[in-house]
């Protein structure tokens, strides 16, 4: 599928829609519908049943979007977190000037460059705007990426403060909090779950890159010496949760940063890159952060957070391992993995084939004809409802109504119809082979929670 496609079947099955759309949009801004919020939220669900409620060793917590602006001057947001921007003097394109480096297809990396580098290379391959074709830029400025707003009650009494662009912060801003009351010893993890938001110069390529948007964060505190350990053990952790979600291995890679390119703070990182419609790009993120985060907090706030080893009594900053990862950016890739366009003997339907533990609607209940069956599947639809994630459906032909179950992903429809009636069995058929079987009535609960949670799917016969 292509981007473009993406987007149309999104908005036209209520996955996504165009933020504040009656208004004429607002750029970048999408809003996520009924399918697609219950799917963001079986998303964000599956990441915190895998990282935190299976793992004795990580908590959770639910930190402010709004902090003390001393946050980020020590984080080195305020100095540091800016893009390189450029202008095109022709056509007035905004543009980020690694990216337009990267794009110009000359095999170039601007990764880690500074401002004087990338104007080098801007000048030195003649790189050209993509837009007009025009090799006539401004100087490269800093762009900081944060938005600025303002507390206080009166206008002259308010001071600036930002929106977070990381969950991160707010972890490391109660380490010592959560360790205290949780009792927890080193190491030991706090993820959690929230929005964030940045200023971006060139949001694009649909719901991945947006000014607002949703991450699951993770910091591990371990001791220094053992992160390297605790950096390969999430990798593979990572690497098995995207498999568990129905992502194919063959779709997305590992890309290592060599040691010349890594963040002044960090000693390893690595990113997931999924193959999006566009190319590969970044997933997910991991990196081995040493105590940079803990120590410009302690610095800044003359707060002491070293930890005391209860064993030797030792005091230290813990080292930090955290893998970030953009829920809206899985969102887009696990869509992108099941959708196709399929032929089939009667012609062409659209299938999401989305792993059952993520659909959005897990069964479908249809009256095959509605006057004669409508009683019959609207009561069973009610014993389903609260088991299952369930759908009622009387609108249009049976055929047309497998349709419209394929598109938006539904593993199992449920038909009833004159047997039904007369000898109180029901028909499903299976999204994936379109077969159907005819079960009692009776046994539809415990039949539909064998299919649906089924490491190994189960494959019905053929109805005759």
């Amino acid at each position: 599928m292509t981007l473009e496609q993406l987007v149309n079947y999104a908005k036209t099955y209520g996955y996504i829609f165009q933020g504040s759309e009656i208004y004429g949009g607002l750029s970048n801004t999408w809003d996520y519908g009924p399918l697609g919020v219950t799917l963001k939220r079986l998303i964000k669900d599956a990441w915190w049943d895998a990282f935190i409620t299976h793992d004795a060793k990580v908590v959770g917590l639910d930190s402010a979007l709004l902090m003390h602006p001393k946050t980020w001057e020590a984080s080195g947001h305020v100095g540091g977190f800016s893009d390189p921007l450029i202008d095109c003097k022709s056509c007035k394109t905004r543009h980020r000037a690694d990216h337009l480096i990267e794009g110009a297809d000359l095999g170039l990396s601007a990764d880690g460059l500074d401002k004087d580098a990338l104007e080098r290379l801007i000048d030195e391959h003649a790189i050209q705007c993509p837009k007009c074709g025009a090799h006539d830029f401004t100087p490269i400025r800093a762009f900081n990426l944060m938005f600025k707003t303002q507390l206080g009650v009166t206008e002259n009494n308010l001071q600036d403060i930002y929106l977070r662009p990381e969950t991160a912060q707010g972890i490391f801003l109660n380490y010592k909090n959560v360790q205290r009351t949780s009792r927890l010893k080193v190491p030991f993890g706090i993820g959690q779950i929230g929005k964030s938001f940045r200023n971006e110069i060139t949001p694009g390529n649909f719901i991945f890159r947006t000014r607002e948007f949703e991450q699951a964060e993770l910091e591990f505190f371990c001791e220094p010496g053992t992160e390297k350990m605790w950096f390969d053990a999430y990798k593979e952790k990572m690497r098995t949760f995207l498999r568990t979600l129905g992502l194919p291995e063959s779709s997305f890679k590992f890309a290592d940063h060599p040691e010349e390119k890594l963040s002044h703070y960090s000693n390893a990182t690595t990113d997931i890159m999924y193959e999006f419609p566009w190319g590969y790009d970044e997933l997910w993120g991991l990196a081995s952060r040493t105590d940079y985060d803990l120590t410009q907090h302690q610095t800044a706030s003359g707060v002491n957070l070293e930890y005391i080893d209860p064993l030797t009594n030792a005091r230290y900053l813990p080292y930090v391992v955290e893998p970030s990862l953009g829920i809206d950016r899985l969102f887009l890739a696990l869509i992108h993995a099941a959708l196709r366009d399929e032929e089939i003997e009667n012609g062409t339907r659209t299938l999401l084939a989305i792993d059952p533990s993520l659909a959005p609607v897990q069964v479908a209940v249809l009256p095959l004809i509605k006057k004669r069956h409508k009683a019959l599947a609207e009561s069973t639809f009610q014993s389903l409802l609260g088991h299952f994630r369930v759908q009622y459906d009387e609108a249009g032909a049976i055929g047309r109504r497998y349709r419209r179950q394929d598109a938006i992903g539904t593993p199992v429809c449920v038909t009833i119809d004159d047997d039904s009636l007369e000898q109180e069995t029901v028909t499903l058929r299976m999204r994936d082979s379109m077969d159907q079987i005819t079960i009692p009535l009776k046994d539809l609960p415990d039949t539909l929670s064998t299919h649906l949670t089924s490491e190994a799917p189960w494959q019905p016969q053929k109805k005759s």
